[in-house]
C-alpha cells in the first residue's frame, strides 16, 4: 500500500529523468532512475532526500520555464500555455514532496 502513496513522487521523478534524458544530461537520467530504487529502504533518511530531490526539481522545472518562456517571448510566439504546462509540472513535483508528511509514510520510515 506505501507504493500508492508513493506513486507521485515516482511519477515526478520519472517526469524529471524524461526532462534531463531529452536535454543529453545522461548522466542525471541515470540518477534519476537510480534514486528510485532507494525507496525501498526503510530508513528516516530516505524521505528527506527525496524531499530535497523533489524541491531542488521543482526548481529546475521553474528555470526550464523561464528560460523556455523568455525564448518564445523574443521570437514573438505563444508562451502562455508552455508557463501553464510547466508551472502545473513544477507544482506537482513540488507538492509531491508533502506526501513524506503523512502518518503511514512517516510510519513506512521509522519516522512515526
Amino acid at each position: 500500500m506505501a507504493f500508492l502513496r508513493l506513486l507521485p513522487v515516482v511519477l515526478a521523478i520519472l517526469l524529471l529523468g524524461a526532462h534531463f534524458y531529452r536535454a543529453g544530461w545522461v548522466v542525471l537520467t541515470g540518477l534519476c532512475v537510480a534514486t528510485l530504487f532507494l525507496l525501498f529502504l526503510r530508513k528516516p533518511w530516505v524521505p528527506r532526500l527525496f524531499q530535497a530531490v523533489l524541491l531542488l526539481g521543482a526548481v529546475e522545472w521553474f528555470r526550464t520555464l523561464y528560460v523556455l518562456a523568455a525564448m518564445r517571448i523574443a521570437w514573438d510566439e505563444p508562451w502562455t500555455r508552455l508557463a501553464l504546462i510547466l508551472g502545473g509540472v513544477a507544482l506537482f513535483t513540488a507538492l509531491s514532496a508533502l506526501v513524506f508528511q503523512g502518518r503511514r509514510l512517516k510510519a513506512f520510515y521509522g519516522r512515526g
